[in-house]
C-alpha cells in the first residue's frame, strides 16, 4: 500500500498543508471542551471569576492579606501590583506569575474570608485573645508583636493548607466575587460578559476549526483523484506495453478490474487516509496530554477503553480478513462471466443454453454477494459495540467524577471537559477502526495494482539501436527460426528460413495449428524469437526500437478489429495526416468504398464499439484498407480475405498486387487461390517448413501442399492452374 505513495510526490506541498491544517483543526477541537469547562467553572460556578487574583484590590483588604503571608511572599505580591489612591491594580503578567499569585493568595484569602463572618471558629479565637464579641479582629492582629503574630498565623495556615486545592481556589475567588462587589462592581455583568466572551471564542474556534476540515477534505479529494488519475495513467501505458507473454498472464476480465474497480479502492482509501489515518493520532495524543493536564485520577479509565476497542477490533479482523482477500478474486470472476455472457449472446441463444449461462452468472454474483453480506455483517457489529464501549466509559467518567467532586477534589467544569476529551480519544480509535473495514480491502487493491505495474515486459526497446541498411529497404528475413511459448514443453516454429526481398509477396499455408500465425507475429515482435533471428532492412528486429519497426509494417489481424469513431478516423488509424483522396483510394482497393459511399454520411459514418453495426467482411475489408492508408514498407495479411467472397476476394487481391508492387507483402492463407500467384509459398506442417517455392513447384514437389491443394480444387482447376 506504502508502494501506492509514490504516484502523489509530485503534489508534495498539498500533503504538507494538509497536515498543517490538520494540526489547526486538532487544536481547535481540543480547546473547545477548555472553554467548555471555563464556562461552567468560571462563569457559572466563579461568576465570571477565574482565579484568586484580583485585578483591583482595596489596601486594606491587602493589609489583611498580608498577615497571612511572609514577607517574602509579601513583596512578591506587592511587585506585581501599583497602589494608587488606596486601590491596588494588577501589573501585566505571564500566566506563569499569575498561577504564583494564585498559589500565595489561595490560603490567606481562605483565613481572611474565615474570619471576617460571625462564626463559631471567630467567636473562639476572641475567646481566646480576651477580646470583646463586637472587636475588630484583623486591627488586633495588626499591632500583635510580629513573632508572636507569626507563630498564630503559621499554625492556622498550616491547617488550611491541608485543604483540597480546589476548596482553596473556590474559596479565593469567592473572596475576590465579594471584594469587587464592595468595590461597588456589577457582578452580574462581569458573568454575562465572561460568558458571552468565553462562548465567541468557542464560535471562533469552531468557525476556523470547521473550515480547516473542509480545506483538508477538498486537498484529500484532490490529491486522491490525481493519484487515481497517475494510477490509471500508469496501468494503462504498462498494460500498452505488454507483450503477448504478459497478456497471456492476466486474463482481459482481471485487467478491467485492475484498471477501474481496484483503482477505485486506493483512491477512496487515499480520501479518507489523510482526513482520518493522519488526524486520529493527532487528536489521540492531543486529548491524552489534555486529560492528563485536567485531571490525571481517571486516566486510567482511558486505559480501559482503548483496550475494550482493540479487542473488539482484533477479533473481527480476525473473523472478516481472510474474506477481504478474496473479495477481488470474486470480482473477477463476476466480471469474467459476465464479458463472456455479452460477448457470446448470439452463439448462447443458438444453442439455447440461457438457462445455463445464468446459473453461472447466479453462481458468480452469489458467490460475491455471500462474501459482501459476510464482510459487512461483520462490521454491523463494530458501530453497536463501540457505541456501548462510549457509552459505558462516559458512565464510569460520571461515577468517578461525582466522587471527586463530592470529596472536593475535582470541579464539575473539569469532569465535563474530561468526558469531552475522553470521547474525542475514544473516537480517534473509532475512526481508525472505521477506516479499517477500507483499509484490507484497498489493501489487496494495491497489491493487485502492483503486480502489473512490476510486472517485467519482457519486450523492450534496445539501449541502443541500430538503422536500416539502403540496399535491403522492405526486406524481411528469418535466420534459422524457433520460437515455443513461455512455459510450453515443444517448440511451435522450429528452424524457419526464408527472405522476403521487396516487391516480392510470400505466402504461408498449412494445416490449422501449423504456426503460420505465430509466424507473422514474430515480426512485429508481439513475441520474441526463442532461437535464430528476424532481420527487417537488413537489422535484427531486436535491435530496432518497437516503434521504428512498427512504423514500417501493415499489419491486418486475423479477426479484423475496429475502435468506436467513424470510417475515416479507423482509416486514418495508421497515419493521420493521410489526405482524404489517399483514404478514399486505400478504401477502393480493399473494395470498400461500395459500401462506404452508399451510406448518408459516407467516411464520417460512424462505427459502434468493436465495429459491431458492419458485417464480418466490411470489418476485414476496412481493416485491408487501413494497412493500405498508412503506405507501409511491409503488409502483414493473417488471414485476412478469410470473410470475403471469391469475387472479392479476386478483384480485392488483383487492386492490391497493383499498390503493393513497391512493397512487402506477406500473407497467411487457408485458401490456395488467395495464393497461388505469390512470389513464394511456405508450406508449414507442424512448425515445420515441409516446403517452399511456387504454386507449380509444391504441386510437384511437396505432398502436403498437394493435399491442400486437391481438397480445394478440383482436377481440372490444378491442370488450368
Amino acid at each position: 500500500m506504502l508502494k501506492m505513495f509514490r504516484y502523489v510526490k509530485d503534489k508534495w506541498y498539498a500533503i504538507i498543508m494538509i497536515v498543517a491544517l490538520l494540526f489547526l483543526q486538532a487544536y481547535c477541537d481540543l480547546s473547545l471542551p477548555d472553554y467548555t469547562s471555563r464556562i461552567v467553572n468560571v462563569g457559572i460556578q466563579q461568576k465570571g471569576v477565574e482565579d484568586g487574583v484580583p485585578e483591583e484590590i482595596r489596601e486594606e483588604t491587602m493589609q489583611k492579606l498580608f498577615l497571612f503571608m511572609s514577607d517574602e511572599e509579601q513583596k512578591q505580591v506587592e511587585e506585581q501590583y501599583t497602589v494608587k489612591d488606596g486601590i491596588y491594580t494588577l501589573n501585566k503578567i505571564d500566566k506563569e506569575t499569575r498561577d504564583e499569585l494564585n498559589s500565595l493568595f489561595g490560603v490567606p484569602m481562605l483565613a481572611v474570608s474565615g474570619m471576617s463572618e460571625d462564626n463559631e471558629e471567630t467567636a473562639k479565637m476572641k475567646e481566646q485573645m480576651h477580646l470583646p464579641a463586637d472587636a475588630d479582629i484583623f486591627q488586633v492582629l495588626m499591632q500583635m508583636p510580629k513573632e508572636q503574630l507569626s507563630q498564630m498565623m503559621s499554625a492556622m495556615t498550616e491547617k488550611m493548607g491541608d485543604m483540597p486545592e480546589t476548596i482553596v481556589t473556590q474559596a479565593a475567588t469567592s473572596f475576590v466575587q465579594k471584594e469587587y462587589v464592595e468595590m461597588g462592581k456589577d457582578a452580574d455583568k462581569m458573568q454575562t460578559d465572561y460568558i458571552i466572551l468565553t462562548g465567541l471564542k468557542m464560535l471562533g474556534l469552531a468557525l476556523l476549526g470547521m473550515l480547516a476540515a473542509i480545506l483538508v477534505t477538498f486537498l484529500s479529494c484532490r490529491l486522491a483523484a490525481s493519484m487515481g488519475r497517475n494510477l490509471r495513467n500508469h496501468v494503462y501505458s504498462k498494460v500498452i506495453s505488454f507483450s503477448g507473454t504478459e497478456l497471456n498472464h492476466f486474463s482481459t476480465a482481471s485487467l478491467i478490474t485492475r484498471s477501474t474497480n481496484d483503482i477505485q479502492q486506493v483512491q477512496m482509501l487515499m480520501t479518507m487516509l489523510f482526513r482520518i489515518i493522519l488526524y486520529a493520532p493527532i487528536m489521540g495524543v492531543g486529548g491524552v496530554l489534555k486529560v492528563v493536564k485536567t485531571d490525571s485520577s481517571m486516566t486510567w479509565i482511558l486505559g480501559v477503553g482503548v483496550l475494550l476497542i482493540m479487542a473488539l477490533v482484533g477479533f473481527l479482523f480476525a473473523v472478516a480478513m481472510p474474506k477481504f482477500k478474496i473479495l477481488q478474486t470474486l470480482i473477477d470472476k463476476l466480471n469474467l462471466v459476465t464479458r463472456e455472457i455479452l460477448t457470446g449472446i448470439p452463439v448462447i441463444r443458438a444453442f439455447s443454453t440461457e438457462k445455463h449461462e445464468e446459473e453461472r452468472f447466479e453462481k458468480a454474483n452469489r458467490d460475491l454477494t455471500k462474501t459482501n453480506l459476510f464482510v459487512n455483517r461483520c462490521m454491523t457489529f463494530m458501530m453497536p459495540a463501540m457505541m456501548l464501549i462510549m457509552n459505558g466509559i462516559t458512565v464510569l467518567i460520571v461515577y468517578n467524577g461525582a466522587y471527586a467532586i463530592d470529596a472536593g477534589n475535582m470541579q464539575v467544569g473539569n469532569m465535563m471537559a474530561f468526558m469531552q476529551y475522553a470521547m474525542q480519544i475514544i473516537m480517534s480509535f473509532l475512526m481508525i477502526t472505521m477506516l479499517s473495514i477500507m483499509l484490507p480491502r484497498a489493501s489487496v487493491s494495491a497489491k493487485r495494482i502492483n503486480e502489473i505495474l512490476e510486472t517485467e515486459v519482457s519486450i523492450h526497446d534496445p539501449s541502443s539501436s541500430k538503422k536500416a541498411e539502403a540496399g535491403r529497404i522492405g526486406e524481411v528475413e528469418f535466420d534459422h527460426v524457433s520460437f515455443g511459448y513461455p512455459g510450453a514443453e515443444e517448440n511451435v516454429l522450429s528452424d524457419i528460413n526464408f527472405t522476403a526481398r521487396k516487391g516480392q509477396t510470400v505466402a504461408f499455408i498449412g494445416s490449422t495449428g501449423s504456426g503460420k500465425s505465430t509466424l507473422v507475429n514474430l515480426i512485429p515482435r508481439f513475441f520474441d524469437v526463442t532461437k535464430g533471428s528476424i532481420r527487417v532492412d537488413g537489422v535484427d528486429v531486436r535491435d530496432m526500437t518497437l516503434k521504428d519497426l512498427r512504423d514500417k509494417l501493415g499489419y491486418v489481424p486475423q479477426k479484423g478489429v475496429l475502435f468506436s469513431g467513424t470510417i475515416d478516423s479507423n482509416l486514418r488509424y495508421g497515419r493521420e495526416e493521410a489526405t482524404e483522396e489517399e483514404v478514399k483510394q486505400a478504401a477502393r482497393i480493399a473494395q470498400a468504398w461500395d459500401f462506404i459511399s452508399e451510406k448518408p454520411e459516407g467516411l464520417q459514418s460512424s462505427i459502434a464499439q468493436g465495429g459491431t453495426n458492419v458485417s464480418g467482411g466490411q470489418k476485414q475489408r476496412l481493416s485491408i484498407a487501413r494497412a493500405i492508408a498508412k503506405k507501409p514498407e511491409i503488409y502483414i495479411f493473417d488471414d485476412s480475405f478469410s470473410a470475403l467472397d471469391y469475387k472479392t476476394d479476386v478483384v480485392l487481391r488483383r487492386a492490391l498486387k497493383q499498390e503493393t508492387k513497391d512493397a512487402t507483402t506477406l500473407i497467411v492463407a487457408q485458401r490456395i487461390s488467395t495464393i497461388l500467384h505469390a512470389d513464394n509459398i511456405i508450406v508449414l506442417d507442424e512448425g515445420h517448413v515441409a516446403g517452399q517455392g511456387t504454386h507449380k513447384e509444391l504441386l510437384k514437389n511437396c505432398d502436403v501442399y498437394k493435399q491442400i491443394a486437391m481438397s480445394q480444387l478440383s482436377e481440372e482447376e490444378l491442370a488450368n492452374e
